[in-house]
């Protein structure tokens, strides 16, 4: 209960201004945020871009959240709707860069097979990565944002049946790609 009040002082510090207790209120969100943006974009670069724009946005739109959801919620949907905004933008613009094509998995701390961890990284990148706008972004809700069924029914504006059949499609079609990448490796 304690960090439900001291998530509500931060928050309304935060909706009067106060940077700081903005930092603070989103500090346990940004991690996940990161990695909401870094899956969805499939590239750095553009992820960096989608976590800038929604921090932006969240700040600037705090005012009118209204509480009916966890700030954890609302941020993650400001962020996913960021990232899906580069992805459009990006097609509109298709620029090939092999500096934004690298594997958006980079290890967080070296580990003592790095060359492994960076493949294993970038075969699941792969494979995210021929999964349908729909499913890859219903997967990347469920698993990394921690998105509900019906959260994610009411940002993809489907019914929640929809969803739980994307989400076993889309686990379904990721089990293919990793065993068919992991096929042509040897």
């Amino acid at each position: 209960m304690a960090r439900h009040a001291d998530e509500a002082v931060l928050l309304a510090n935060a909706k009067q201004g106060d940077r700081r207790a903005f930092e603070a209120l989103l500090e346990p969100y940004r991690d996940r945020l990161w990695a909401t943006c870094l899956r969805t974009t499939e590239h750095r670069a553009d992820a960096e871009d989608a976590l800038q724009d929604a921090l932006i946005a969240i700040w600037q739109n705090l005012p009118k959240f209204r509480g009916e959801s966890s700030i954890g919620t609302w941020a993650f949907r400001i962020a996913t709707n960021a990232a899906l905004a580069v992805i459009r933008r990006r097609r509109e613009v298709t620029v090939a860069d092999d500096e934004q094509s690298r594997s958006v998995f980079e290890p967080e701390h070296p580990a003592d097979d790095f060359a492994h961890d960076h493949e294993v990284r970038d075969t699941v990148q792969q494979a995210l990565a021929a999964l349908s706008e729909d499913f890859r972004v219903a997967l990347v809700l469920r698993e990394y944002g921690d998105y509900t069924y019906e959260q994610i029914a009411e940002y993809q504006q489907v019914p929640v049946q929809t969803v739980r059949s994307r989400l076993n499609r889309a686990r379904k079609q990721l089990r293919e790609a990793l065993l068919e990448l992991q096929a042509t490796v040897e």
